[in-house]
């Protein structure tokens, strides 16, 4: 159990998270405007996202059927009636001076996700996904005396999944956000790019004493950008609320910001209730009234989710639960794995690319889905090492081309002659003058130092560069030292 502690006492923590996530679809949610990322700056924007008088919003069914693939996906109940409210409050990149939303009839009712830490499996409460409109981007870093304002991104359909406050470490909270960014990217619902912007937490924080059942005054530290982010931010307002606990000191509900440089949270403005935005049903706006023929249509289209893909690679394939929810963490990693390991052992290829592939992944600061060596290529490397065709550490220097050229690894081996040596012939004499060269050694082994058999191996491999097949080697050695006097 993760906790604090004080001084006097010893502290629990109390997480919700507000997780926000950008609909995929290619047009915004209540307007035609495009929603591509990266276009110059107000150009994606219709008469409806500039707020003109007169203009009506029609909602996007796209935006609709994303929520409830999301809805399936988060194991939720799916309402048949949901209803859009306006949510009234003032911001410079929101023109119509209300948000779209939905407060008291959410499209997604109660679910949950499953986590696994270090402390086991236990589900997480969903307490519903509502349906809005995003705001656009107020850039403040361009004049020294102006703001501007980039409406590109106003209007563009947000599904908010608000968890129960269930979480109690930053290692579930984590764990709570992978594993939702898994299941909308397997989805298709939303690519989950917290740096883009297109999936961004809000965290919910409280503390109390250990044993205790009571929820104390929480803080929501707004749009954090990583998973990591996450973490730290709820370790340090927790840490930070458990000091002024213990030095007497009360604090109100209010909306802080995580600033990851300097490792602290700090005030953003006071928290406002729900009777502060003067909901009220939008009465541009009809509710959604879905049947029970459309939710089955899309339950019966959904891809195989995280979770389940996960427990498959554990029963069907053998890997460990860690390396399988590595593998499922994300939609290109997993169907890599699937194709690589057409005709292989899922756990020598599940090693190769969670070693020395994620490492040049991470090196080069490229995703999966950019790598130079194909699937079906890795595949074929591990196919060479499991046929005896290379060793291992030959393998290692193959990977390393393959990086460089994109070529494939039976190309590579054949242009370098990087083959192992497997002429019994050529490596008994290899043996038997690096044996005659090491006859003290030799007498050491006749004396019972067994250990030195693994020097000798290793002087076989370096004499041949490696190119010797270890397992031969090992036999033939063993067969030379019985007979030798």
């Amino acid at each position: 159990m993760y906790t604090i502690k004080g001084k006097t006492t010893e502290w629990e923590l109390v997480i919700g998270l507000e997780v926000h996530c950008q609909i995929i679809s290619k047009s915004k949610v209540f307007s035609g405007a495009s929603t591509a990322f990266g276009a110059e700056q107000n150009t994606h924007v219709s008469f409806i996202d500039a707020a003109f008088p007169g203009m009506l919003p029609v909602v996007n069914e796209k935006c609709i059927e994303q929520c409830v693939k999301t809805g399936m996906g988060l194991n939720a109940v799916i309402n048949k009636y949901s209803r859009f409210d306006r949510k009234n409050y003032f911001y410079a990149d929101l023109p119509q001076g209300y948000q779209i939303s939905q407060l008291y009839h959410p499209i997604v009712g109660e679910g949950f996700i499953e986590v696994t830490t270090s402390e086991g499996t236990r589900k997480i409460g969903v307490e519903r996904l509502h349906l809005e409109q995003d705001a656009g981007k107020s850039i403040h870093d361009m004049s020294p005396t102006k703001s501007f304002i980039d409406l590109n991104r106003c209007g563009v359909g947000l599904m908010e999944i608000v968890s129960k406050p269930d979480m109690h470490s930053p290692e579930e909270a984590g764990e709570y956000l992978r594993q939702l960014r898994a299941i909308v990217r397997a989805l298709g619902t939303c690519d989950g790019n917290m740096d883009e912007g297109s999936m961004r937490c809000d965290a919910n924080i409280s503390v109390r004493p250990v044993g205790s059942t009571e929820l104390r005054q929480r803080v929501e530290v707004k749009n954090v950008n990583s998973v990591r982010f996450v973490m730290e931010a709820i370790e340090i307002e927790a840490h930070r609320q458990v000091e002024l606990y213990e030095a007497g000191q009360t604090f109100s509900q209010e909306t802080r910001l995580f600033d990851s440089v300097n490792k602290e949270t700090r005030p953003m403005r006071s928290k406002e209730n729900a009777n502060d935005y003067r909901y009220f049903p939008d009465p541009d706006l009809l509710p959604v009234i879905l049947t029970d023929e459309y939710i089955e249509n899309i339950r019966r289209n959904l891809p195989e989710l995280p979770e389940a893909k996960k427990k498959r690679y554990v029963s069907e394939l053998g890997l460990t639960p860690y390396d399988a929810g590595v593998l499922t963490a994300d939609t290109e990693t997993s169907a890599y794995f699937e194709t690589a390991i057409k005709g292989q052992d899922p756990k020598k290829v599940a090693n190769w690319i969670m070693g020395d592939l994620f490492a040049f992944l991470n090196k080069t600061n490229i995703h999966i889905s950019e790598s130079p060596i194909k699937a079906n290529q890795l595949g074929a490397l591990v196919e060479l090492i499991t046929n005896g065709t290379i060793s291992g550490k030959i393998a290692k220097e193959v990977f390393e081309i393959m990086t460089q050229t994109g070529k494939d690894p039976a190309v590579i081996v054949d242009e370098k002659g990087l083959k192992q040596v497997s002429d019994t012939g050529a490596i008994d004499a290899l043996i038997h003058d690096i044996l005659a060269a090491n006859a003290d050694k030799v007498a050491e082994i006749k004396a019972g130092k067994d250990k030195l058999k693994g020097w000798f191996v290793g002087q076989i491999m370096k004499a041949s560069q490696g190119k010797v097949n270890p397992a031969l080697a090992n036999q033939l050695l063993e067969k030379q030292l019985d007979s030798w006097s």
